[in-house]
């Protein structure tokens, strides 16, 4: 048995996919154990409670490898990024006591204890929990993400769809590497029985400025939103707005200055090969028509 923090999310749910085509059997642990299954009995189910040590014991006790996407994209309410890191520091011990053998850990590019970004930091410190315990492990860093069920492309083209212009953050010349969730899927999947202690950066084939990623999402769902280049404080206050309107934190502070820092680009060789210039292409009568919220995913 393989066990997957959040099969029913994004990442979580491709890794789970991935696994069961490979004719696992696979436990998730999830923050949302009564909502349907789309996996059905293919996929036992079992609660993500933190405060609960021995439960989550109990439920990895056999396993051989637990996949962890567990994470936040912004605080709210009592659940904050040092809480985040605190329950990662949980469930990597739990995981040692049920005696999992390999754990293969979800990051992102960039990740560093010296960011001054809390997100990016506490991704650092949350990679140093898993280094530090007593499993094999794998370390994955994915870039931006795109795909089915995904966010930040997604979301672009909604924005390109409903508005006449588009708000980029100073220059928009700042850099971006998207990779497919199929490709991070299976990059986690081939670590699971991969060499001991790796890390390995998750990153597409295709590099843009945020500018061309913007031109390449309108240019490919037939919009022509003029490019407005804003200052960010300018383009998060517009984002309130429209959060307001869809109910959701479209953007945050954070995710500004990392996109602004290129640190959503890898310095490796590129790992994924899908590229999201074909993607668009395939989906591009779908891509964008209906907003994605992460507080209706995680939250409501």
């Amino acid at each position: 048995m393989d066990v997957v923090t959040g099969s029913f999310g994004f990442i979580g749910r491709h890794i789970t996919m991935r696994l069961l085509s490979q004719g696992k059997s696979i436990r998730t642990l999830t923050n949302h154990p009564d909502r349907e299954n789309p996996f059905g009995d293919r996929v036992s189910v079992s609660p993500l409670n933190f405060d609960a040590k021995q439960d989550l014991i109990e439920s990895m006790r056999g396993a051989d490898v637990l996949y962890n996407t567990y994470w936040i994209r912004f605080p709210r309410g009592d659940v904050t990024f040092e809480q985040a890191v605190e329950n990662t520091r949980v469930l990597v011990r739990a995981a040692e006591n049920a005696g999992v053998r390999r754990i293969v850990h979800i990051s992102i590019t960039n990740a560093s204890v010296d960011s001054p970004l809390p997100y990016f930091r506490g991704k650092g410190l949350a990679e140093g929990i898993v280094t530090d315990s007593g499993l094999s492990r794998a370390i994955i860093r994915p870039t931006v993400v795109f795909g089915p069920g995904g966010i930040l492309v997604n979301n672009i083209a909604w924005l390109l769809r409903r508005f006449p212009f588009f708000g980029v953050f100073g220059t928009g010349e700042y850099r971006v590497q998207p990779v497919h969730v199929y490709d991070v899927a299976e990059i986690a999947v081939n670590a699971g029985d991969g060499y001991d202690g790796v890390t390995v950066d998750a990153a597409g084939p295709e590099t843009y400025t945020y500018n061309g990623l913007v031109r390449l999402i309108a240019c490919k769902i037939q919009r022509k939103a003029r490019i407005a280049r804003l200052r960010p404080a300018a383009v998060l206050l517009l984002s309130r707005l429209i959060g307001y309107l869809v109910r959701d934190t479209p953007v945050t502070g954070d995710e500004v200055r990392g996109l602004m820092s290129n640190l959503l680009v890898s310095h490796e060789p590129p790992t994924g090969h899908t590229r999201l210039d074909d993607w668009l292409e395939e989906n591009s009568d779908v891509v964008g028509k209906r907003y994605a919220s992460e507080l209706a995913r995680h939250y409501r």
